[in-house]
């Protein structure tokens, strides 16, 4: 029998998550509402005794000295609306699965099949409210009905309804087991809507090769042999839509394009991914000679390098949209444990580090109507937030560095950029830890959490918009705890030499890391009915794409099973053999004695030809405002500081840990008060060696509007800018691409996806163009193509964005170098020119205008200028130093003075430009986003030493550091032209998002 225990806070006690639902709810519903309070309910379906039901409530699940708890009777009570929120059946519920553990632990047995506890919690409204606002609330703010069941109660209802028998979401359906042939004897319409209501994510001409494949008569009379029919069975058509994927094959990237530029001319494009990101590393590291660093790029879960003779570097930066879309903190939470999941599945397997986070939004505050399937954009960024928060954290993992970028495009689908860094010996247990070899006999073993429904068709609905039709199932919930087991008993397997090869279970599931583990051997034969399930009813093919999160797929020798089997169990892991790895050649996928997939891995892998695709560019003009000759433009700086672009987001990164391993050297934030924002992260991995990684990272999608070419230029230099700005060191120094884009093949949907096609190879272009060029090999990186919104009427499509991340090292981390200016009389410089290039700009954007004359970075004068600033810092003549990006000069001044503490007085007409006359004017050199900049303060001693190791750069001095709170900026006609106290600046910077 189930058993209700009801959690509740004593009368005397502030129930603060009520008070934040009743500020939602007037904020994004605007209902009145007088007062929430809120509820914890754990249903308990188990055989327990009375005894043993109040040792659960009164110990792990009541806090005695500010809550109270009931068993099977009603808390409820003095509310006039009651509103019941818990998950739907299949979606994992961490806290239903802990607090099992928890009643197992005090009891001391385990619970039987079919017993579990799952969570709800009860909100109570009081206030003069109708059913019609009951279900605006419940639907618009409580719950996601993705992946949660709400009830709607009245007091008279509520009242009615007790002594019924508490509600048990428990999975039902057909039988366990279950295998369909799919019959692809049908014509056009129906194979399209075979893949549409399956949500296979397959074309018609795709469809039409499978349906091909099931009519050779060398397949049928092979499957005959193992008692398959002449059709795909559900499971081998699921992993053919699994591997064939856009998620997962990267068709785009991989496909063919016809280029045609602005002029006309044609370009035939073999793979942009071969042409424009391979060759480029193979570019870098041919230049590099002996000196090259890579260790393993593009081959495996994420890129190594080379951190020094006895430990490499590792690092992926991975995306998840289209779940946060669906559920913020969900899909969140799995996009941060995930790519933890990458590095640590790299080579034999890397010790984690540290986090980055890059968040895309629409504005918090925005107050235009909405389709009805998105989710407002405050609750997805509190959402996103919160759920790497929770994966990061409770992982013990450092999040050291991250950006937020807001636009109101991002409303059809924010983007959600999460990265991780892992170190591994060079050499574990004789051989080089970055690689990994599968020999046919090993055997397929998968460790850590269990498979549900939740993850199902993860990648195919990744590979589409998002739309009304985009499926409950598709969300993970994440479970950073049970990973935190599983990565912490696998370390200590490889250390002891007890596997052979390890993979993240991610995307697609097991169809996947199985099916790239087989072609590292030629084949497998793999038992589904083996694999631990959370709950009984799944079939095969949703076993085996499921895409629910904490585990992991190795190859474990037979003659050490028994080793690896018993060091899980004593960590408290759960490990399960599911077959083994052959030299077959075909993906043999059983369920008990039942073939129920035989796919040739020629054809899993190879039997989809490449995309045939055509890109135009065409030059577009933007209308240009007048130009400004203000005398004071001190507002206009105090606005920029205050958007939302250039803001603090200390409100965000505050709720991330930092300082967990000890390592972090250069926080998010710095300066006299931590709160002046740093351009880059510095992270001691090694604590006995003040050796140092260095990340950073540079995304400007507003420059997408004009030229995606030079968008990419910017967030390469960018990335590289603020790296090198904290002593990041050009001589080991990698990147990492991550493409966001709107879809860019051109169909009935998108008209103009030759153009969106076009803007896609201009920025691989510039990719090549300038990694080549500062000499930064691409290791890894990811391709998200699908980010649009459509529902038949309304299409909503991000900026094409790059997020562009740069890793590296700093051989001494007491050298490295923050932004907020150090003493009184320090000498300001600017490195590098200011140009007329406003196109793009905050400022512009400020203004309601785009205009067309985006920055343009020249890599040799820059990268020649980075050099001479990087001998500078080892020398030990920087003070300070801060990249000039958004807002230009003016911002990054304002910047690097409140985070001081002191004032900063400049002087314009010593400021290096280029261009005509009559374009350097003050507007342009204050707000100008010109590329390959820096603000740099020194002592007055070392100016000598400074200016004799930048010699031969474009640089000037352009003024110094003041003892006061006063930032003055005189014009070209010498009168000031800022006049502001910093504190007011600071204000002004941190006051937009200090309360969310």
């Amino acid at each position: 029998m189930a058993h209700r225990i009801e959690i509740s806070l004593k009368d005397t006690v502030r129930d603060a998550r009520g008070e934040r639902i009743r500020n939602e709810i007037e904020h994004f519903l605007h209902i009145p509402v007088n007062r929430v309070r809120s509820i914890d309910v754990f249903t308990v379906d188990a055989e327990l005794s009375v005894a043993e039901l109040e040792m659960a409530a009164a110990g792990p699940f009541c806090d005695p000295v500010i809550q109270a708890f009931s068993i099977d009777s009603p808390v409820a009570r003095d509310f006039d609306y009651l509103v019941e929120v818990g998950f739907r059946p299949g979606v994992t519920d961490n806290v239903g699965r802990t607090a099992r553990e928890a009643i197992e632990y005090i009891t001391g047995r385990p619970f039987q099949a079919g017993e579990g506890v799952y969570t709800s919690v009860q909100y109570l409204f009081s206030g003069s409210l109708t059913p019609a606002d009951m279900e605006k609330i419940a639907t618009g703010l409580l719950c996601n009905t993705l992946i949660q069941r709400y009830q709607v109660l009245d007091h008279a209802a509520f009242m009615a309804q007790q002594g019924v028998r508490a509600y048990v979401p428990k999975v039902t359906g057909h039988v366990q087991g279950n295998v369909r042939e799919i019959d692809l004897n049908v014509g056009d319409d129906e194979l399209l809507r075979i893949s549409r209501d399956g949500v296979l994510a397959l074309t018609l001409d795709e469809m039409l090769i499978i349906q091909a494949h099931y009519r050779d008569e060398n397949v049928v009379a092979m499957r005959r042999t193992l008692g398959l029919g002449g059709q795909p069975t559900d499971v081998e058509l699921e992993a053919l839509a699994q591997t064939w994927s856009e998620h997962c094959k990267h068709k785009i990237f991989s496909g063919n394009v016809e280029y045609v530029d602005e002029l006309g001319n044609s370009e035939k494009i073999t793979s942009l991914f071969k042409t424009f990101i391979q060759n480029t590393t193979a570019k870098v590291r041919e230049n590099l000679g002996d000196k090259d660093y890579c260790l393993s790029v593009f081959k495996d879960n994420a890129g190594v390098i080379k951190f020094n003779d006895d430990s490499s570097l590792v690092f992926k930066v991975e995306t998840h949209n289209s779940p946060s879309a669906l559920d913020p903190y969900g899909g969140a939470l799995t996009g941060i444990v995930g790519v933890n999941r990458d590095p640590f599945g790299t080579g034999k397997g890397a010790r984690l580090i540290f986090n980055t986070d890059v968040f895309c939004f629409a504005s918090p505050f925005y107050d235009k109507p909405l389709p009805s399937r998105l989710l407002h954009p405050r609750r997805i960024y509190e959402g996103v937030v919160e759920g790497v928060e929770h994966g990061g954290n409770k992982s013990g993992i450092p999040t050291v560095n991250g950006s937020l970028v807001f636009d109101d495009r991002f409303a059809g689908k924010p983007l959600v950029f999460c990265g991780t860094a892992g170190i591994m010996p060079a050499v574990i247990n004789g051989e080089p830890s970055h690689l990994k070899k599968i020999y046919p006999g090993d055997l397929i073993v998968m460790t850590g959490g269990r498979i549900g429904k939740d993850g199902i068709h993860g990648a195919t609905f990744s590979s589409e918009e998002l739309n009304e039709s985009s499926p409950v199932s598709a969300v993970q919930i994440g479970d950073p705890i049970t990973q935190k087991r599983m990565t912490d008993f696998l370390i200590r397997a490889r250390d002891r030499d007890l596997y052979n090869f390890i993979t993240d279970n991610g995307a697609g599931g097991l169809s996947s890391s199985i099916g790239e583990m087989s072609e590292e051997c030629g084949g497998c034969r793999m038992d589904l009915a083996k694999a631990p399930l959370k709950y009984p009813g799944l079939d095969p093919w949703e076993i085996l794409i499921s895409e629910a999160q904490e585990r992991m797929s190795l190859a474990v020798p037979p003659a050490k099973l028994d080793e690896f089997l018993a060091l899980a169990r004593r960590m408290g892991v759960e490990a399960s053999v599911l077959g083994e790895f052959t030299d077959s050649g075909y993906f043999h996928i059983l369920y008990g004695d039942k073939t129920v997939a035989y796919l040739p891995l020629s054809f899993l892998h190879g039997g989809l030809p490449p995309m045939e695709m055509r890109g135009v560019w065409e030059t577009k003009k933007n209308e240009e405002p007048e130009a400004s000759n203000k005398s004071d433009y001190t507002e206009e700086l105090v606005k920029l500081l205050s958007s939302l672009n250039i803001c603090s987001k200390e409100s965000v990164v505050r709720r991330y840990d930092h300082e967990v391993q000890g390592g972090s050297v250069v926080k998010p934030f710095t300066g006299v008060d931590n709160d002046g924002p740093s351009d880059s992260a510095v992270v001691r991995p090694i604590l006995d060696s003040f050796e140092g990684v260095v990340v950073g990272h540079g995304i400007c999608p507003r420059y997408s509007d004009i030229d995606t070419y030079h968008m990419a230029a910017n967030a390469i230099d960018e990335g590289l800018r603020n790296y090198v700005a904290v002593g990041g060191s050009l001589d080991l120094v990698a990147g990492l691409d991550n493409f966001c884009w709107c879809d860019p093949v051109k169909s009935e949907k998108t008209p103009d996806g030759e153009y969106k096609m076009a803007q896609l190879v201009r920025a691989n272009k510039a990719l090549y163009d300038y990694c080549v060029a500062f000499g930064i090999p691409l290791i890894s990186g990811k391709d998200s193509m699908k980010n649009d919104f459509y529902d038949g009427s309304t299409k909503i499509s991000i900026p094409p964005t790059l997020l562009f991340s740069v890793i590296g090292k700093i051989e001494d981390a007491n050298k490295a170098v923050t932004m907020d200016v150090k003493r009184p009389g320090d000498v300001v410089y600017l490195l590098g020119e200011t140009a007329n290039e406003l196109g793009g700009s905050e400022y512009y954007a400020a203004k309601g205008y785009l205009g067309n004359r985006v920055p343009q970075v020249d890599a040799e004068q820059a990268l020649s200028r980075y050099r001479a600033y990087h001998q500078a810092v080892m020398k030990g003549l920087v003070a300070s130093c801060h990249d000039l990006s958004d807002g230009g000069l003016a911002v990054a001044a304002a910047e690097s003075a409140f985070a001081g503490g002191f004032g900063i007085s400049i002087d314009l007409g010593a400021v290096p430009f280029k261009g005509a006359d009559n374009e350097r004017t003050d507007e342009v050199i204050l707000f100008s986003e010109s590329a390959s900049r820096l603000l740099v303060t020194v002592h007055p001693d070392k100016t000598d030493a400074f200016e004799a190791a930048m010699s031969g750069q474009l640089f000037a001095r352009i003024g110094v550091v003041s003892a006061g709170n006063s930032l003055t900026i005189n014009g070209l006609s010498a009168g000031e032209i800022v006049r502001a106290d910093t504190m007011k600046l600071k204000e002004a910077w941190q006051s937009p998002l200090h309360d969310l």
